[in-house]
Order: structure tokens, then sequence, then C-alpha cells
């Protein structure tokens, strides 16, 4: 009887214990390619250096550790609330566990340049305003959510088609995820106006105000001169062509880092 008491303990533990660690692994998965990666990796470098305070026994540095936590329990939920109501609307759809996705090849990645860089070559000749947003390592489902969506294969004859003036989604933003065109027609965060801005437009201050928030990347095509801008970390690098667009987007996606916008099939 002890045998069997001691047998059953030993696999609640086990069991226990997978299944801990199996919601972790979840959550992790839930929150890759999102802002909540960063806070993350924040909340790490606290919890170490609060443990190495307390071993070195840094009485100030631990009392002020201390209450930087009972901050962040206010903050975070403030600052994340977009991403925490997002999160409990998929667990009641079921849908807040997906398996992680692969990055594209170079060759794949290069193609969605090129086709990008086509449309928007097209969209300048003929002076038609757009605003293309490319996501990367912060996922812009809140972004997705604010516009009409479409899950299509890219291609240029649809960027174009989108931003047809007259038409419903013209005056929007386009959200790439790899060589998807999630959604059309999104509201995007404007920057804040400055002295420097004040002969940007709409969707340029849009573009600025994505990328200032976000590592994703931004293609602006002035609807008044056709000019093309690119937006990367909140700043602008303006009056490109096509070739140097090509050369921009190629530099700043195919590293590591940049790649990691191009999940092709993410949810």
């Amino acid at each position: 009887m002890a045998e069997w008491r001691s047998l059953s303990a030993f696999l609640l533990t086990l069991l226990d214990i997978g299944i801990v660690s199996y919601i972790l692994y979840r959550v992790v998965l839930a929150i890759r390619g999102t802002r909540a990666v960063h806070l993350v990796r924040g909340l790490a470098v606290l919890v170490a250096l609060t443990a190495l305070s307390r071993w070195l026994k840094l009485q100030t540095t631990y009392w002020l550790l201390e209450k930087v936590y009972l901050a962040l329990a206010v903050a975070i939920p403030v600052v994340f609330q977009p991403e925490l109501r997002r999160a409990l609307e998929q667990v009641g759809r079921g849908r807040i566990f997906t398996p992680p996705l692969p990055f594209m090849e170079r060759g794949e990645l290069r193609e969605v340049i090129s086709v990008l860089v086509r449309a928007v070559g097209t969209l300048s000749r003929r002076r038609m305003g757009a605003l293309i947003v490319l996501e990367r390592e912060t996922g812009l489902g809140d972004v997705a959510e604010s516009g009409i969506k479409m899950d299509a294969l890219l291609s240029p004859e649809l960027l174009v088609n989108v931003f047809m003036p007259q038409t419903p989604l013209h005056d929007g933003a386009v959200l790439l995820r790899g060589n998807r065109v999630v959604a059309a027609g999104c509201f995007l965060p404007m920057a804040e106006p400055q002295e420097e801005m004040r002969d940007l437009g709409a969707r340029h201050r849009a573009a600025l105000g994505i990328t200032e928030v976000s590592d994703a990347l931004a293609v602006v095509v002035s609807e008044e001169t056709g000019a093309i801008s690119l937006a990367h970390g909140g700043k602008l690098l303006r009056n490109l062509d096509e070739e140097s667009l090509r050369e921009t987007l190629e530099s700043l996606l195919e590293t590591r880092e940049g790649r990691r916008f191009a999940f092709a099939f993410r949810r």
C-alpha cells in the first residue's frame, strides 16, 4: 500500500511538472515575435540583478529593485493592454497556441522584395499614394485587426489594385507578413508632429509612427509627387529610386534579425 502511494505521488509530481513545462513552452511560442519578448528579457535581467544584489548584500540596490517590481505590476497591464486583450480573445477562440514557423530562405526573401519594388515602382510612376508596412520581429496583430483581413499571396497587381484611387482601401496601410498580404486599410499610430515634419503628409507620419513603436519597415509613395520613402526606426529615407529601395530593403532584411519578418503563413 505504501509503495502504491509513493508511486502515485511520483506520477502526480511528473504530471504536474509536465503540465507546467508544456504551458511555459506554449507561452514562449505564443509571445515569440511580439513586443512581449523584449519584456521577458528585461524581467530576466531584473531578476538576475535582484538575486545578485541580495547575494552581495547591496541593501539600497535591492530596495530600489523591489520598488521597480511594484511599478512594473501597474505599468505592464497598461503598456501591453492590446496584447493582453488579444491573447484573452484568442483563448476564447482556442487559437492562442500555434506551432513555430521557419524563416524564409534568402531566395524567397529576395523574391518578396522584388515583387514589392516592382509594385512600388508602378505606384510611383502613376503617382498613386501608398503605405506598405513589413512586419518583422514585433507582432502587429493589432494593426491587422484595424483593417480588412485579406490573407492573399503578395503580387504587384494586388498592391496596385488596393491603392487605386477612389477605392475603399486606398487611404489605409497594407500589412505584409512574409509573402502574404495580411490586411489592407489598416490604421497606424501617428508620429508626434515636429518641426522637421511640417512638409510631411499623413502617410509619412503614419509610417514614422509605426516604426517608432515597432521594428517594422514602412514604404511610402507620395500621392503628390510619386516620391518613394522608407521609414525605419523612426527615421525616414526620402527620394529613393527602385534600385536604392531594393538595396536598402535587402540590407535591412537579409540579416538574422531582419529575416524574422518573413514568417510566410503566420496566423
